[in-house]
């Protein structure tokens, strides 16, 4: 009998219907700002190689071997009593140059938003 009577509920139901609706506004507007910041830690670090140089300038002066590394080697003025220089440039092979930039970059950004609507 109960069964009966939940089929005949389920029969006989009126079908459900919705309400038109109708947006009361004439016209609107939404104003949106957002802010951000941004900070940037940034290091950069550089090392700079070179090769071995070894090498000589001067003027009035000349080495008494081709090899002028040699501990050995001496250095003769060529016109006695005239002015002379030597120059000796020895740098062993490796890092020649090191540079370290630390920085912060900071970044405000604003952005600001107007949208309207209207019917």
């Amino acid at each position: 009998m109960k069964r009966f009577l939940v089929l005949a509920i389920l029969l006989s139901a009126a079908p459900a219907t919705a309400q038109t609706v109708t947006p009361r506004f004439t016209s609107a507007t939404v104003n949106a700002t957002t802010t951000t910041t941004q900070t940037i830690d940034e290091t950069v670090s550089t090392e700079i190689y070179g090769a071995a140089v070894s090498s000589w300038s001067g003027t009035n002066v000349e080495p008494s071997a081709a090899d002028i590394t040699n501990s050995t080697t001496t250095w003769d003025i060529v016109t006695a009593g005239e002015d002379f220089s030597l120059e000796i440039t020895t740098r062993a092979a490796g890092i020649i140059e090191t540079t370290d930039i630390t920085r912060t970059i900071e970044t405000d950004s604003t952005t600001t938003t107007l949208s309207v609507f209207a019917q």
